[in-house]
């Protein structure tokens, strides 16, 4: 019995390794044969990422007054070589602030902010190169004759789009007020009750994962679609 179990343990083990390798050789051989839309797809989710939170508060608040890059970013290449401890370094240079966009309240400071810092531009980085492997792999299998969802393309640009709702702010960060860090979208309505932000807050970095989630499931189904094509022809 205890046999049994451990052979069909193995068994399952070496087809879950069976099914990543081929889901990891499908992947590589689209992103190798479609390069040019993984980083056209990549640059343009990541530059939309960066102008839609502006355009939208500009728009439903007030034109930004301010445009500001941190002039400390000149002063890194010292910082690390300095004696400090790479903990140290590592924990400053995690959260520092890149560059913000600010519009001015006269009567009360900052009307909004928005702050590009590092976890920022990383995770605005990281869903950029998700979502243009995406659109490489749906390419690639079509190309190759595949019956790929007519809807994937379409599903892929609207979870580009609505991904923006994941980019965190704050209506007083730059002043330093202590307030909640809103969703971009949900400080564009900022008179509603802390109860329904804080409720807009929750759902909308519940849905960046989501979206983020259904990317990474397509990824994989069609990296190994496309893995078990090469591995037939």
């Amino acid at each position: 019995m205890v046999q049994r179990a451990l052979a069909a343990i193995a068994t399952t083990a070496r087809g879950i390794a069976a099914a990543i390798a081929q889901t990891v050789r499908g992947t590589g051989a689209a992103i190798r044969a479609r390069a040019r839309i993984v980083w056209l797809a990549a640059a343009a989710v990541f530059l939309f990422s960066l102008a839609a939170p502006v355009a939208v508060l500009s728009l439903a608040r007030k034109p930004p007054d301010s445009y500001t890059v941190n002039a400390w970013l000149s002063r890194v290449p010292d910082y690390l070589a300095s004696s400090e401890p790479w903990s140290q370094k590592l924990s400053f240079l995690s959260g520092m602030a890149i560059a913000w966009v600010s519009a001015d309240n006269p009567g009360e400071g900052v009307e909004w902010s928005f702050v590009v810092d590092v976890p920022t531009l990383f995770r605005i980085a990281a869903s950029s190169l998700i979502f243009g492997t995406y659109f490489a792999l749906w390419s690639y299998r079509r190309r190759q004759g595949a019956a790929c969802f007519r809807a994937a393309r379409p599903a892929g640009i609207a979870g580009a789009v609505t991904s923006v709702v994941g980019l965190g702010t704050g209506p007083c960060t730059l002043a330093g007020c202590g307030a909640p860090v809103l969703p971009v979208v949900g400080l564009a309505f900022t008179g509603l009750s802390s109860g329904t932000l804080a409720l807009f807050s929750a759902a909308s970095s519940i849905g960046f994962a989501v979206i983020l989630a259904g990317m990474a499931i397509a990824i994989a189904w069609f990296g190994w679609s496309a893995g078990a094509r090469a591995a037939t022809s």
